[in-house]
């Protein structure tokens, strides 16, 4: 198994290849269901205190973050769930 530096430099080299900062096109058709899970998991994801996890995603750069919440954002939206997504988040935090 790797360790936590040797993972953070393989994404790094990863990151680094050729064609990995080109826009890509999906056409995705998912369940309303998935996208709520998705969007919770990404969510989850990218407030990661775990040091293990925290440090392999140290080496993405900041724009990929808000360009994955911004994926997030609009899969909401096009499946007109941000308003049911907003008041699910605001049970969950009390």
């Amino acid at each position: 198994m790797l360790s936590t530096n040797d993972a953070a430099k393989v994404f790094d080299t990863i990151l680094c290849t050729p064609g990995m900062s080109e826009n890509v096109r999906i056409d995705v058709k998912i369940s309303r269901k998935s996208i709520l899970l998705l969007n919770s998991v990404i969510e989850r994801g990218l407030t990661v205190t775990d040091t293990e996890k925290a440090s392999l995603l140290s080496s993405f750069p900041e724009d990929t973050f808000s360009e994955l919440t911004a994926f997030a954002e609009e899969c909401l939206k096009k499946s007109n769930l941000s308003s049911l997504h907003e008041k699910l988040k605001g049970l969950s935090s009390k």
